[in-house]
Order: C-alpha cells, then sequence, then structure tokens
C-alpha cells in the first residue's frame, strides 16, 4: 500500500512541501486549498514533472476534503501572513479560526494520520491542532526547530567554510525571537563549535539564527522563506514514513519535561512511524534552562489570548 500525504495550503510553503515530497518518492500527494484550481494547477504541474524526475509520486490537487481519506501524515500550511497594521494578536486569532476549521475536516477524513503543523504562530497553532484534534501528544508535531537549526548549521558551515555535512547544531524553544541556539551542543565533525570560534563570533551567528526568517522576508519584501521551511516538513515526513528513529528539534506538547507542563516547546525528538516516539531529555546550564522557561513563557502568552 503506498503511502500517502495530504499538504493542507498550496502557497509557497504547501507547493514546495508537496513538491520535496513527491520528487523523493516518500508517498502520494494531495494538495488542498480553498483557493479554486490553484491546488488542481500545482499538484498537475507536478504530477507532470514526475516522469523526468523518474519518480511515481502520484499528486492531485482539490478542494474536497474527500479526496484526503486515509492519509498517512496532514501537513499543515494553511493561515494568512501578517499584513500591516494587524497586531500579533489579529493574526493569532484568525489562525486560530482557520486551524480549527482545517483540523475537524482534516481529521474526520484520515483518523489515524499524524498532523505535522508548519502554519504561525507555529507553537500556538500546534497547540491548538493537538486540542482539537483530541489526538495523543505524539501525533501532532510541530516543524521549527529542523527550520532553525538547519539556518544556524548553514550559517555556521559559512563561517568555518566548511561542508554543512560535517556540521550538527540544536536549536530549542519557541519558533520566534526567544529561541534558544545551543551553541554547546553544536558541532563540526564532532567538535564542539565553541572550540573553533570565538565568543563574539559565535553571538553573531546566533542572533542570524533568530533573525533567520525576518532576514529572508526584509530581501523578498512581499513574502517569507518556503524552501528551507518546505525542506524540514520533508525531512519529517521521510523519518515517520521510514521509520527512521530520526532524533530532530520539533514542536512537542510537553508534560513536565525540561520543567513545562502543558505547553509546546522545540526540544529533541525521536522521530518515527508513531511520530514522536521519545522526547529526549538534554542537561541545560542554568543559562540555558533560563532562556527556555522564558521561550515557553513567551507561548503560554500566545495561547492564553486563544485559550487554548
Amino acid at each position: 500500500m503506498r503511502k500517502k500525504v495530504t499538504v493542507v495550503g498550496s502557497g509557497n510553503v504547501g507547493a514546495t512541501a508537496a513538491h520535496w515530497i513527491s520528487s523523493k518518492e516518500l508517498a502520494d500527494v494531495v494538495l488542498i486549498d480553498i483557493i479554486e484550481g490553484v491546488p488542481q494547477g500545482k499538484g498537475l504541474d507536478l504530477l507532470e514533472a514526475m516522469p523526468i524526475e523518474k519518480r511515481d509520486s502520484y499528486v492531485i490537487g482539490t478542494q474536497d476534503y474527500a479526496d484526503t481519506a486515509n492519509s498517512d501524515i496532514v501537513v499543515i500550511t494553511a493561515g494568512i501572513p501578517r499584513k500591516p497594521g494587524m497586531s500579533r494578536d489579529d493574526l493569532l486569532k484568525t489562525n486560530y479560526g482557520i486551524m480549527n476549521d482545517v483540523v475537524g475536516k482534516a481529521v474526520k477524513h484520515s483518523p489515524n494520520c499524524i498532523l505535522i503543523i508548519v502554519s504561525n504562530p507555529l507553537d500556538a497553532m500546534a497547540q491548538t491542532a493537538y486540542k482539537m484534534s483530541g489526538f495523543p501528544r505524539e501525533r501532532v508535531i510541530g516543524m521549527a526547530g529542523i527550520l532553525d537549526s538547519a539556518r544556524f548549521r548553514a550559517f555556521i558551515a559559512m563561517e568555518l567554510k566548511v561542508s554543512v555535512e560535517n556540521v550538527t547544531a540544536f536549536v530549542l524553544g519557541g519558533h520566534g525571537d526567544t529561541m534558544v541556539p545551543l551553541p554547546r551542543y553544536s558541532t563540526v565533525a564532532g567538535i564542539p563549535i565553541t572550540e573553533l570560534m570565538d565568543a563574539a563570533t559565535l553571538d553573531r551567528l546566533v542572533q542570524r539564527t533568530r533573525d533567520g526568517g525576518a532576514e529572508i522576508v526584509k530581501y523578498l519584501k512581499t513574502g517569507s522563506a518556503y524552501y528551507a521551511p518546505s525542506a524540514a516538513v520533508a525531512e519529517m515526513v521521510e523519518a515517520i514514513l521510514k521509520d527512521k528513529k530520526k532524533i530532530l528539534p520539533c514542536a512537542a506538547y510537553l508534560n513536565g519535561e525540561y520543567g513545562i507542563h502543558g505547553l509546546y516547546v522545540g526540544v529533541p525528538v525521536k522521530l518515527g512511524a508513531k511520530g514522536i516516539e521519545q522526547i529526549i531529555e538534554i542537561k541545560l546550564t542554568p543559562e540555558e534552562k533560563s532562556a527556555l522557561d522564558k521561550s515557553a513563557a513567551a507561548v503560554k502568552e500566545l495561547v492564553g489570548v486563544i485559550n487554548v
């Protein structure tokens, strides 16, 4: 039986995620959107690329959730971007409404799926999906840490002029200004980066990682990042569908881990066929723990606004 992945939202992130997933032949893909014609057009375009890629992934676009039935994974990218004059709370409440609607329809047709949440504000939207779906926490996962870690890895590799394959990096916490890059756990071929660059350079790279999304928005002016976010989604999809037991930083619902209760926060997890198969607790210094607590408090403030 071939695997099936639904991507909700056929904008830049959703369509590019569908591209990565189909071109890696991970699954058949259903692209769904409320805008008539857009998912159908992008889906058909992707399907017609498969003979060139020599991949047998089947891709369709639709407005009908019946077409998404029995998906193994549902990736949710739907939501509106923040517009001029719109407060963070306005964005939050609008996307909360969209998430509620989408999750209800998706889980009705795919009651055994795993949900991967990409919509912003990420941690609060993951919490909304968790409460709305009624799924166990293992099956509702937020995509953030992989993207933030990838940015950190790219900047480290550029700075040290080494292969990105040699670089591992960890970023914990909420997806936003309060994220917690951990230089102590970041390495180049096993060597801690704290031994390869001075504190000032490290601080600069950490800050650039925190500002990674904003830096791209500043360049694009009318949009935001989508290649790296959608590649991060594909890595999660692959880890789950291939049961890789891969340790990746993801937004997970914490029940006391790291001293945090009842919130989605970015932490290292083991991803496999059941979704989150283990939350990995690493020892943090008092400074790192304080930064993680500050990040969790920022998430708590957001979920308080929408009461989830």
